[in-house]
């Protein structure tokens, strides 16, 4: 592929990705879900008006933001409410979030390239990352969930662009660094990618201290690689690069994106605040429907077994009003549906589960082979470029889900946001290596696996979008009882 043709494909995956943000942007003049919290947040960031809130600030300042640029850049007239605490349109509160959201199929192809430097890998990666359902939900409304992978994905790439530049290795090092802090100021799990970035930093270490790699013969050069993906420069890494540029500056930024918020609301200090975080998170009960009937622990979320509904309304006739809130389930006499399920695309996370799974036996069968035949493994096939991308695509995944394994509050299907963008990464690399493929059945299968997602997605449209739906539309959507 050409680098024309990579970038039109870049283009037209952003143009796919802000559309669909953008289409009905409007729709529903209230609070949808959390809305409820962090539009109104935003707006008492403007306001100067104390509240407390469960999640470190930089998500509601974002939305904030979005409010002020859009009051002094008035959106045409339309419909209007004051539920933030202030009369505003949905416009304002909601554009911000779809407009940056846009953008994480575009991070997610810098992050395929970096890995491999495959344009067609990274352009699959980007596409499947936009037919994605819950993140497509999550940017058209005022959440801030979205702010943790933005950040979280921009520190993983970051860094390896700093691998990769050695004239501006600091300069991407410290960028990778705040970014890092900025995922963690969004919400405390954003942490979980710093974590993949220290583990991968291990393994390098442990690898290289133990076995040899395909660049040991290369110049002893402070970058010696040149050719290949970043991840090859892992060792260049030192101590003092982890504990200050992935250290010490998040840490920094995490604590400068406190101050806002801390002028307006004096009642807590710095240590005071997180001690009432804590206790917040700890008031919120077991991980059980008794709780809130969209509790879903972690095993849950691979499989996709129990999304949330974030709204759902109703009307007569499509000349009815849109509904503002509804009844939790439908009624028997419902003529027009309105629903926004937080799901992701069903095909894209199941497809993604089976790639993970089938490139955990990759990486199990490439090390068991050399045992079974009594050798000692060679890195010189065990770490090519091609299983480097398998143990960061397994290790970050595992670093955003296990952690979840020990948590006893009540958790959503959201929180899987974080580790499933690296299970579009597995099914992108596995379509991408059968649709170069010699044998014409797994091109056949790489061109499936392809058109079901995108099938998927326009299937499943209707609920990401809230777009009317009769009473048998919207059962034809939910497959299983769970999804209600």
């Amino acid at each position: 592929m050409t680098k024309k043709w990579f970038w039109i494909g870049i283009s037209a995956i952003f143009l796919l990705s802000i559309s669909l943000r953008f289409w009905g942007l409007a729709r529903f003049n209230g609070l949808v879900f959390d809305e409820l919290y962090y539009a109104k947040f935003g707006n008492d960031y403007l306001t100067h008006t104390p509240f407390f809130d469960g999640h470190p600030p930089l998500g509601k300042l974002i939305i904030a933001l979005g409010i002020w640029i859009s009051t002094h850049i008035p959106f045409s007239p339309n419909e209007v409410n004051g539920l933030t605490g202030r009369t505003l349109t949905p416009l304002n509160y909601r554009w911000m979030n779809a407009f940056s959201g846009s953008f994480i199929p575009l991070i997610v192809v810098g992050i395929a390239y970096q890995l491999s430097y495959r344009r067609s890998f990274a352009l699959l990666a980007g596409l499947f990352t936009a037919c994605d359902g819950i993140f497509l939900v999550e940017s058209r409304y005022a959440l801030i969930n979205q702010y943790i992978v933005i950040f979280g994905l921009l520190g993983q790439l970051f860094l390896l662009l700093a691998l990769a530049n050695q004239r501006k290795f600091r300069l991407y090092l410290m960028l990778s660094g705040v970014a890092f802090g900025a995922s963690i100021g969004t919400k405390w799990n954003g942490v979980f990618y710093l974590m993949g970035a220290y583990l991968i930093w291990i393994i390098a270490l442990v690898k290289n201290k133990f076995t040899r790699d395909i660049t040991d013969n290369a110049s002893a050069t402070k970058f010696p690689v040149k050719n290949l993906p970043p991840l090859h420069n892992l060792t260049q890494l030192n101590i003092f690069h982890i504990i200050f540029y992935l250290g010490i500056i998040p840490a920094v930024v995490y604590s400068i994106i406190w101050i806002p918020h801390l002028q307006i609301d004096t009642r807590y200090g710095f240590i005071e605040v997180h001690r009432q975080i804590l206790l917040f998170h700890e008031r919120l009960g077991g991980n059980s429907p008794k709780v809130h009937p969209y509790c879903a622990a972690w095993y849950k979320w691979p499989l996709m077994t129990r999304p949330i509904a974030y709204f759902y309304g109703t009307t007569q006739s499509l000349k009815d009003p849109l509904p503002t809130e509804g009844p939790p389930l439908p009624p028997a006499d419902v003529k027009f549906m309105y629903d926004v399920h937080a799901m992701g695309n069903p095909f894209l996370w199941w497809f993604g589960v089976a790639a993970l799974l089938f490139l955990l036996g990759m990486l199990v069968w490439q090390f068991l082979i050399p045992l079974a035949r009594r050798k000692s493994v060679s890195v010189a096939t065990a770490f090519s470029t091609d299983i480097w991308i398998i143990v960061y695509i397994l290790v970050n995944y595992t670093a955003n889900l296990l952690p979840w394994v020990g948590v006893n509050r009540c958790i959503f299907i959201y929180h899987y946001m974080t580790g499933v963008v690296f299970a579009f990464l597995a099914i992108a690399w596995l379509v991408d290596r059968w649709l170069h493929s010699y044998r014409r059945e797994l091109r056949a299968i790489g061109v499936t696996i392809t058109f079901l997602i995108l099938g998927s997605l326009v299937f499943w449209m209707p609920i990401y979008l809230g777009l009317p739906l009769s009473s048998d539309g919207y059962r034809l959507r939910m497959w299983f009882n769970s999804w209600i």
